[in-house]
């Protein structure tokens, strides 16, 4: 029992390693924004270097598919979360840095070390989802619960330092405070206007809390791997055929295709043959449509849905929605599905959520029950439960994957990844360049 607690607290230490360092930027951008030559912009930069940064499981998922195992998985592993740590303490000294670039500021330092983090949590999706095959399945959704974590314990540190705490005071009191050249009118404006309070801690600690996590990841993974408790809870160990995780897989591969391939209707020559190929093309679509919906398509317009009912409604839902994804992977512990029908149910549901939300963001600033606390209450619930749904329906998807062996699992990583991309490309233009979205003045709602 001790032994398979040890596990989990480690496989949960583990995953929280996987997206710790671009969650966590995203929720400090409150204090790294008004330091920043590029202001508001920035956060459509990061949006772009992050998906630049797919590079990285683009490279593993060819090498896996056009040269199997010439990378060494564990290397990896070490290699990318060696490189996050030492990107993560950068990042702590140098954020803050400019360079001129044809006469102009830019935080170059800042991008260049968002894009190297940003390899390292994209290539985390090919690398620590497939080494997972080496424990019992019981670990996979552990693992989901620590990659959940990687974006709530960001989250609650940042809500500690006090980012993005703010009232609303007048105007004229922040313009006389700032005057220079201002006339009479301005100085008079009789209007509301969001006031950050300052923060309890530095962005700089924040970081070296950051590295901290990565530190932990690395350790965890070592632990992982040479933990004599550990290894007894590798699948191989179970029936004393020796200690390489890799002679399993390959016997489990090659023997249930040839158990089935006695049948009279065999399936496909995808993993163990369980599903046609059109399943599996419908799991990787579902995968990839959640994954588009839920990592970049609907948080870029959170602020949009949320802000019109005011920063306690952007705050609440924000976190809701960082507690609802390990709460749906601790669930999947005790009652794990692997049914197609209930993935697409899900499925349905969620987006049927997200489609409320994104109807929230588009009438923004003057979203349905802007000025009641029931609009309020049920912008928050949504959000959290479009997470919750769909956190459950990729924890069936990994589990249902991870049956089907090592490789099913790195082209669950790359498909994660690629729904991720998409998202993001339809929804930069619209929200960065054509202002298809009007945000909402969390201090100020004329709606009637």
């Amino acid at each position: 029992m001790a032994t398979s607690i040890l596990t989990h607290v480690l496989a949960v230490l583990f995953g929280m390693g996987s997206w710790v360092t671009i969650c966590g930027l995203w929720v400090e951008l409150p204090l790294i924004v008004p330091q920043v030559p590029e202001g508001w912009y920035l956060p459509s930069y990061l949006s772009v270097i992050v998906q630049m940064a797919n590079i990285g499981p683009l490279f593993v998922t060819l090498m896996h598919r056009f040269r199997p195992g010439m990378l060494n998985e564990t290397v990896v592993i070490y290699s990318i979360v060696g490189f996050g740590i030492l990107a993560s303490l950068f990042l702590a000294f140098f954020w803050s840095e400019t360079v001129v670039v044809q006469g102009v500021e830019r935080s170059v330092p800042l991008l260049l070390l968002v894009f190297f983090i940003s390899i390292v949590d994209c290539t985390s999706s090919v690398t620590f989802l497939p080494f997972m095959m080496q424990l019992k399945a019981k670990y996979l959704m552990t693992y989901y619960i620590g990659e959940g974590l990687s974006g709530l314990v960001p989250a609650l540190v940042a809500m500690v330092q006090g980012v993005g705490v703010m009232e609303c005071v007048n105007a004229s009191q922040i313009l006389r405070s700032n005057e220079t050249h201002l006339n009479k009118s301005e100085i008079d404006a009789n209007y509301l206007a969001p006031h950050y309070q300052p923060a309890n801690f530095s962005v700089e600690a924040y970081f070296f809390f950051l590295t901290a996590m990565m530190v932990v990841c690395l350790v965890a993974f070592l632990l992982l791997n040479y933990h004599p408790a550990v290894a007894r809870e590798r699948p191989s160990n179970s029936n004393g055929s020796g200690n390489h995780i890799s002679r399993w897989k390959n016997k489990k591969s090659e023997q249930k295709p040839m158990m089935r391939s006695q049948k009279a209707k065999p399936r496909s020559t995808f993993g163990t043959g369980t599903y046609t190929w059109i399943q599996v093309v419908y799991i990787y679509i579902i995968l990839a449509w959640v994954n588009a919906l839920t990592n970049t398509g609907l948080p870029s317009v959170q602020s949009y849905s949320c802000l019109p009912y005011g920063n306690q409604a952007y705050h609440w839902s924000a976190t809701m929605a960082n507690v609802a994804n390990p709460i749906a992977c601790f669930i999947t512990m005790f009652y794990t599905q692997r049914s197609l029908v209930l993935m697409g149910v899900l499925t349905s549901i969620g987006s049927l959520i997200g489609v409320y939300i994104m109807g929230m963001a588009v009438l923004s600033p003057c979203p349905l029950l802007v000025n009641e606390t029931s609009g309020t209450v049920i912008i928050v619930l949504a959000w959290f439960f479009f997470i919750f749904v769909l956190s459950y329906v990729k924890v069936i998807v990994a589990v249902i994957l991870r049956d089907e062996g090592h490789g099913a699992l790195v082209w669950c990583g790359a498909v994660v990844q690629l729904g991720s991309m998409l998202g993001a490309v339809t929804m930069f233009p619209l929200v960065n360049i054509y202002d298809f979205f009007i945000s909402g003045d969390p201090c100020n709602t004329n709606c009637l």
